[in-house]
């Protein structure tokens, strides 16, 4: 059983597939209805789901989320602003978001377009320059909320990249705590922009 916030209790069918449970929610979310015994074994209401699969969301880094055009990638680099906050540097671009026909929800997630990297220099081993990729994105993913509510009051989007420049291998909490100062740093820069 899993208890999602709000207090209601579901039980995942071991009979459905995931893509049928995953229909069964979303068209929950669109409507004030009540799922059959069928298919949960408890009677519950979609807006509890609703609310559980949003709060769900929040914490992910999804692909809409992630800097993959190269030529996004290149501007920013070009035309971008970087601060530094050892021993991260971070490059950054704030703009206008475009006006869109898309859903408010789908354009929150189209906010920030962020990329993580570490150089090769400092660490010849790819399963280094992984790990620390790994636990960046980590600690971004737990830390992003405030900045996206942000940048939705503004109506702006972020273009940002994080580089790792130190030379040792760092832990989790250090990466954590630089990671939530340069976020921090965003969030005030975005507040001097009108």
């Amino acid at each position: 059983m899993i208890a999602p916030p709000g207090g209601a209790i579901f039980v995942w069918p071991q009979k459905h597939t995931n893509t049928q449970i995953h229909e069964a929610v979303s068209a929950g979310a669109r409507e004030l209805l009540y799922l059959s015994e069928k298919f949960f074994g408890v009677i519950w209401c979609d807006f509890v789901a609703y609310r559980y699969l949003l709060v769900a969301k929040e914490f992910t880094l999804g692909k809409a989320e992630r800097l993959k055009s190269r030529k996004q990638t290149e501007q920013l680099f070009s035309e971008g602003n970087k601060i530094t906050i050892a021993p991260f540097r971070i490059h950054y671009s704030f703009t206008i978001a475009e006006k869109s026909s898309l859903h408010p929800i789908v354009l929150r997630y189209r906010r920030i377009k962020f990329g993580v990297g570490v150089g090769k220099r400092n660490f010849k081993k790819a399963v280094d320059r992984n790990r620390i990729k790994r636990l960046i994105r980590e600690a971004y993913r737990l830390q992003k909320k405030l900045l996206k509510e942000k940048l939705q009051e503004k109506e702006s989007q972020l273009s940002v990249f994080f580089i790792y420049t130190g030379k040792d291998l760092p832990v989790y909490k250090e990466v954590y705590e630089k990671i939530g100062k340069g976020l921090d740093k965003l969030c005030l820069i975005l507040n001097e922009i009108k």
